[in-house]
């Protein structure tokens, strides 16, 4: 580490890295990093084919399209000032580890902007019964039930998702630890949760799904709300990836560091059906 070249080449590489592993969003949204901040996914009309007695007709439809865009308009940032006399900088573990902290505060950032917007722009709506996940009776009810909502569409193949909160789980290692042979087992064992009913069930901590204005939103009604669905039918845009920046201050010893992505987010149209916001009763 003997060059501020090299130092800063490692701190770039290293912020890139923590923050894949931080985020749920890249395992249920598709992650785009081209480098453009407007992407166009026009879709056109429904086609519907006509099933009719041998006659050798047919009649002509007229074929729209309608566009369909996700803009980036948000960044999740972070900065702070380190004093020479702090010597933080100076130390390697040190180092690594504050900017662990900030690459985690990053992606934390996105999957709370992705999570939030995804549950607000799903078409999909699901109530579950009294006493939602906590009840151990509920579980397999509600995922019977979303399951049935999206079954028989081509794009089910990507997979299925379900995003809860901590404070959902008693339910769920409840409903485990009574259900049969193996999967129980696992549950006792080891208090994985796997994927019941083909579903890949991600746990948040308790918190992450708000009703607030996030960034350019203003309409996220998410509190009491999680969000279920077939993968890989949103988007999630980070243009640049996440920058790093180290800087001097007129007037102050050390450096200013931080740490910024650009974030964009869309459900395209003719895909929102395929996501459902559940109302926790």
């Amino acid at each position: 580490m003997g060059t501020t070249a090299w130092r800063e080449k490692y701190l770039s590489a290293r912020l890139q890295k923590v923050l894949r592993k931080a985020t749920v969003s890249n395992d249920i949204c598709t992650r785009d990093e081209s480098g453009s901040y407007y992407i166009q996914n026009p879709y056109s009309s429904q086609v519907t084919a006509a099933i009719q007695t041998l006659t050798g007709t047919y009649s002509v439809s007229a074929w729209t399209t309608t566009n369909d865009t996700l803009t980036v308009t948000d960044e999740v940032v972070y900065g702070e000032h380190i004093f020479n006399f702090e010597r933080v900088m100076s130390k390697y573990n040190l180092m690594v580890e504050r900017l662990d902290e900030i690459a985690y505060a990053i992606g934390w950032g996105i999957d709370y902007f992705v999570l939030n917007n995804l549950c607000e722009d799903a078409t999909g709506t699901y109530s579950t019964d009294a006493g939602g996940f906590t009840e151990p009776s509920n579980v397999p009810v509600i995922l019977s039930n979303l399951a049935s909502k999206v079954a028989g569409y081509a794009d089910v193949y990507r997979g299925l998702f379900l995003v809860i909160e901590n404070t959902d789980l008693p339910g769920f290692l409840q409903f485990g630890v009574s259900a049969g042979f193996s999967y129980a087992d696992m549950v006792l064992n080891n208090g994985k949760i796997g994927s019941p009913m083909g579903i890949d069930v991600y746990v948040v901590r308790s918190g992450t799904f708000v009703s607030a204005t996030i960034g350019s939103v203003s309409t996220i009604t998410n509190d009491g709300h999680r969000v279920f669905g077939v993968k890989k039918v949103a988007w999630f845009c980070v243009p640049d990836g996440v920058r790093y920046d180290e800087k001097g201050v007129t007037g102050k010893t050390g450096k200013e560091i931080c740490a910024d992505a650009c974030v964009g987010f869309k459900l395209w149209t003719q895909k929102a059906s395929l996501c459902v916001d559940i109302t926790i009763t």
